[in-house]
């Protein structure tokens, strides 16, 4: 295979997987011509580049490397190649070129199509000028996501021949930032939706990358190399969704989105974050910051303070919020009890996880944390002189008690404090046909299944769980024996307590 001249920086594709060329050149003491490349994905690679003490390149995992034959790789085809590839083949059965469509999509030619889907094609450039223009001058959507080009100037070379251009998704990809950003503008312009999904970039060059989309609404940017999200100037005043899912964020990094006049909504789960604050408003207050924000997406990261959800309520807009995979817990550890601290703590939301919050729901979330923090609240002063520590932990507590009345002492609730012994109980495994076999006792959640009992019981007695038959009788209701008849109910629902006996058989 002949090696392209400017082959250094090329993208290619081998065995499946993308690279960066980074070298090309002898490997001695072997003969021939290598390329020396960097893997996208570093576990594929061998080496950092160097061979017998020899430094041929560098790259960033020590181990993201390896030298390839030429003819192994593939540089990849220009736009309109792959457009032709992937929509219309080669011949039908009297030698006629036919076009092959999405079944969604009711168009006769090329020059029809809404969309252009090459995601994964080898696609490394624009083609012949102009000639985009001419194939698919109506494309509106276009994904060029894990293809094989290597510069915005590229990209560029092909959006700017698609006028009504609003959806471009070049996710998995690993680009060189353009030398002149400006001079881009015009093959951008009318973007609104962009997707840079794992493509290792950082903050900085992301906002390099949107200064050529004036009109972006809509960015996503999940499993990048971002840290800290610096305020955005004169860029992304347009922007009203915006996912940062999967990056390494430091705490209250996003506060630099904070002023972005239009932005609605955010998602930040999965970026370790375990706290965020607005230190502009006092509890119980509005922020300025995030000032059209209505939708936060938390989940899957690291928060476990209720204060957190106590500046969330300063956010003047959010109506939609998503807090799964944390670790917020209330004091009797009931998953349900933490949802209804978030609803009564937060008054404006409408959807909780993805749940609508109806008017029976609020009223009885509310009502919940009024008695939970009763005594507290009485303790702390009451309705006269509230301490300003109490009103700091619950900025909502006096507004709810003007809502509703404040709680009278028979109402407050007195949870048990969550910890995992309290909610064990011990059970004595017996074994009736067995008449040499000991009890056996074990500390058991009352939410355990019976299917996890059975493999409990196999794996200490090596008899296969299908043929297991379980019973249990009670001190309460001695010479009474009750079938366990169902593997999925939990010991919980046959009423199984603390210091029954369960009887076990097999065949």
């Amino acid at each position: 295979m002949e090696v392209p001249p400017d082959a250094v920086g090329r993208r290619v594709s081998c065995g499946g997987e993308r690279a960066t060329v980074r070298y090309v050149g002898p490997v001695p003491p072997t003969d021939g011509l290598w390329l020396g490349v960097e893997w996208d994905v570093p576990q594929r690679g061998k080496h950092d580049g160097s061979h017998q003490g020899v430094q041929y390149f560098t790259c960033r995992h020590p181990t993201g490397s390896s030298f390839v034959r030429p003819a192994k790789v593939s540089f990849g085809v220009d736009y309109l190649t792959a457009v032709r590839q992937a929509y219309v083949s080669d011949t039908d059965q009297l030698g006629q070129k036919v076009n092959i469509w999405p079944e969604q999509q009711k168009v006769r030619s090329l020059d029809e199509l809404p969309s252009v889907l090459l995601n994964r094609c080898e696609v490394n450039g624009p083609g012949a000028d102009g000639e985009t223009r001419r194939l698919t001058p109506n494309v509106q959507w276009l994904d060029l996501s894990g293809t094989l080009l290597s510069c915005w100037e590229d990209v560029a070379a092909v959006t700017q021949q698609l006028d009504h251009l609003e959806r471009l998704h070049l996710s998995n990809n690993r680009l060189s930032l353009p030398s002149d950003p400006p001079a881009h503008r015009r093959a951008f312009g009318s973007l609104r939706v962009l997707a840079l999904n794992g493509c290792e970039l950082t903050w900085p060059q992301v906002l390099v990358v949107v200064s050529m989309c004036p009109q972006l609404d809509n960015l996503s940017v999940e499993e990048n190399q971002i840290t800290d999200v610096q305020r955005p100037e004169g860029v992304l005043q347009c922007l009203r969704t915006l996912s940062l899912s999967s990056n390494p964020l430091e705490q209250d990094g996003v506060l630099g989105l904070s002023h972005l006049p239009r932005l609605e909504e955010i998602n930040v789960s999965r970026t370790g974050l375990s706290t965020l604050r607005f230190e502009d408003a006092a509890p119980g207050c509005r922020t300025a910051m995030f000032p059209s924000l209505k939708s936060l997406n938390l989940d899957n990261n690291s928060i476990t303070e209720w204060c957190v959800v106590d500046e969330l309520a300063k956010l003047p807009s959010l109506v939609q919020f998503s807090c799964r995979g944390n670790r917020l817990v209330s004091s009797d550890g009931n998953p349900k009890t933490a949802n209804q601290m978030l609803i009564a703590k937060l008054g404006q939301l409408v959807s909780l996880n993805s749940c609508q919050i109806f008017h029976e729901d609020r009223r009885g979330a509310e009502l919940d944390y009024i008695k939970m923090f009763g005594e507290e609240w009485l303790k702390a002063g009451g309705r006269s002189q509230t301490s300003t520590d109490f009103s700091c932990r619950h900025p909502r507590y006096q507004s709810l008690i003007d809502k509703y009345g404040a709680p009278e002492e028979g109402e407050f609730k007195k949870p048990e404090p969550f910890a995992l012994k309290n909610q064990l109980m011990k059970i004595t495994f017996v074994f009736p046909e067995d008449a040499e076999r000991e009890p056996i006792e074990k500390k058991l959640p009352a939410s355990m299944v019976v299917q996890k009992v059975k493999g409990l019981l196999y794996r200490l007695l090596k008899v296969p769980a299908a043929d297991l038959r379980l019973s249990y009788s009670s001190p309460k209701l001695l010479g009474t024996e009750f079938e366990i008849d169902s593997d999925l109910k939990t010991l919980q629902f046959y009423s199984i307590e603390a210091g029954d006996r369960v009887l076990v058989r097999w065949s």
